[in-house]
């Protein structure tokens, strides 16, 4: 029964990730580098990591949607359909807000509501990051991974002196 709730969900993936990026995403432009080229980047940079996510997964970059799997090396999430939701889950707590994650979270408690306290981790998780959402991560690319981690992976503290 999992089996047809996941293809649904793909069906639904399939027909509205192109809207997105056509109606979320037109300011946006896509990356100047491909798969290749992330590859060939330092050994722990953010780009060369990225680079070995796609080759890893058997992945290729879609264009304007590179954040999003910049977000799943940052996060942990992985990328089946219950971690895709937790993602949705994670960036709606780390401050994100827009119709197609809402519709992704509404779809996800509905289809997929076994994984509800996965997701509700996931929530608090973003909560307690620092706002990443927003961010540009090709400008990031030539960073050392682990830092850029690191630090998102902090909530904003204030120090007393």
């Amino acid at each position: 029964m999992k089996k047809l709730r996941v293809r649904l969900l793909l069906f639904v993936y399939e027909k509205t990730q192109k809207l997105y990026r056509k109606y979320f995403k037109k300011k946006k432009r896509q990356w100047q580098f491909n798969e290749k080229q992330l590859l060939e980047f330092k050994e722990d940079s953010l780009g060369r990591k990225l680079g070995e996510f796609y080759k890893r997964h058997g992945f290729t970059m879609i264009p304007k949607m590179e954040n999003h799997d910049v977000h799943h090396l940052i996060t942990g999430c992985g990328t089946n359909f219950e971690d895709e939701i937790a993602m949705q889950f994670l960036l709606l707590g780390n401050g994100k807000m827009n119709a197609h994650l809402l519709a992704a979270i509404f779809l996800g408690i509905l289809i997929l509501p076994e994984y509800l306290k996965m997701y509700l981790k996931a929530f608090k998780k973003g909560q307690n990051m620092r706002p990443f959402y927003h961010l540009n991560f090709e400008e990031l690319l030539w960073q050392n991974f682990e830092h850029v981690k690191d630090f998102l992976q902090q909530k904003n503290t204030i120090t007393h002196f």
